[in-house]
């Protein structure tokens, strides 16, 4: 009616366009307040428009199960006897009496070394004892039979001792140009060369016990306490495809101030000698804790604040299913699992998906639920 008034108007033609004009403001006004009345009415009477459209969300349904927690370092293969040999005085090689690969005994001479000068000191000194000896023989043959003189005596003792000695000297200088293997091995590495000068410190050769293989590994200092002999062990070798479970079997009592670490090993026994070489790289695998009847959740639906960690839960509120936050008290993490202390209980039910931007009380609309275990 108040457009038709308004065309009305129009039509008529006022004579004055000043009162024209204020007439059709006053009947815009009027138009305007009655649209905004008219909005509000429908507004009241669409109910549909109030309800928030429940969020859809995936769930998984805690229970209780078994956490294990693992520390993983790399490692390497090594043999318990691996001995670089060098030379224990100076000299030049003379002769080298094994090859690579050979087996040797414990104290196997590998290589000789000039000793031309003390073996003539020996021969010399060999001499001066055999005379001296005779004549203690033959001073303590006489002083038996009560014949010369107890200084006499004594003295072709104390000159026989004392040569003696100097001999047990001079032979053990001898044998010092004698490198030897320490242990029953193989030779790994023939270093020294015939004509070579060497000295004490410089390789010479390399004598391994493939018998006795051992991993080795060096462990953060913060994981003192929580490794000891015995715990189970995991042993991957990348380059290798294998993989062997073992325990450990030393635990270093030292930390290496350099590296703030210590050292565990893993004998390996009567494994396959012929697989493992040394310095063949290991990654280790060590359980460090285990909890029977731990409940776990996943660690990506894990949400931190100031007050803490805490999930979003699916719960029931009047008939509804909505979100509850849900504070929880965190254990140790592994994988894509954290152990939780506190805060939840099996048959809660954990969102996993879309639990992004929730609001406690927020309506959801469960889409999957499975069991975490």
């Amino acid at each position: 009616n108040a457009v038709i008034a308004i065309f009305s108007a129009c039509q008529q033609g006022s004579k004055d366009p000043k009162a024209e004009l204020e007439t059709l403001k006053k009947q815009q006004q009027e138009i305007a307040i009655k649209i905004d009345s008219l909005q509000a009415q429908i507004a009241a009477a669409d109910t549909s428009s109030k309800k928030e459209k429940p969020k859809l969300v995936s769930v998984v349904a805690v229970k209780q199960g078994v956490f294990q927690h693992y520390v993983e370092v790399q490692g390497r293969v090594d043999a318990d006897q691996n001995v670089t040999l060098s030379a224990q005085v100076p000299g030049t090689i003379t002769g080298i009496l094994v090859t690579n690969g050979q087996k040797v005994k414990k104290g196997q001479v590998l290589a000789t070394m000039d000793a031309a000068t003390v073996q003539a000191q020996v021969d010399a000194l060999k001499k001066n004892w055999e005379l001296a000896n005779l004549m203690y023989e033959k001073q303590k043959a006489l002083w038996e039979q009560k014949i010369g003189t107890e200084i006499q005596y004594l003295q072709a003792k104390n000159q026989k001792e004392s040569l003696e000695k100097n001999l047990d000297a001079l032979n053990q200088q001898y044998d010092m140009t004698r490198i030897k293997s320490p242990i029953n091995g193989t030779v790994d590495e023939v270093i020294a060369k015939i004509g070579q000068a060497v000295s004490p410190g410089i390789p010479a050769f390399r004598v391994i016990n493939l018998s006795q293989m051992k991993v080795t590994a060096d462990l953060a200092e913060r994981y003192v306490g929580k490794v000891k002999i015995g715990d189970p062990v995991t042993v991957t070798f990348p380059d290798a495809n294998k993989e062997i479970n073992k325990k450990l079997t030393a635990v270093s009592q030292v930390i290496n101030p350099a590296s703030r670490s210590f050292t565990v090993d893993i004998n390996l026994g009567n494994e396959d000698q012929a697989f493992f070489h040394p310095n063949m790289i290991a990654v280790l695998k060590i359980r460090d804790y285990s909890n029977q009847q731990a409940l776990m959740v996943p660690v990506n639906t894990v949400q931190s604040t100031e007050e803490g960690k805490f999930v979003f839960v699916a719960a029931s509120q009047n008939g509804k299913t909505v979100a509850q936050r849900q504070a929880i008290s965190p254990g140790l993490t592994y994988g894509d699992q954290m152990e939780v202390m506190n805060g939840l209980k099996a048959g809660d039910r954990v969102i996993t998906v879309g639990y992004q931007d929730l609001s406690s009380g927020q309506p959801l609309e469960i889409e999957s639920q499975v069991a975490v275990k």
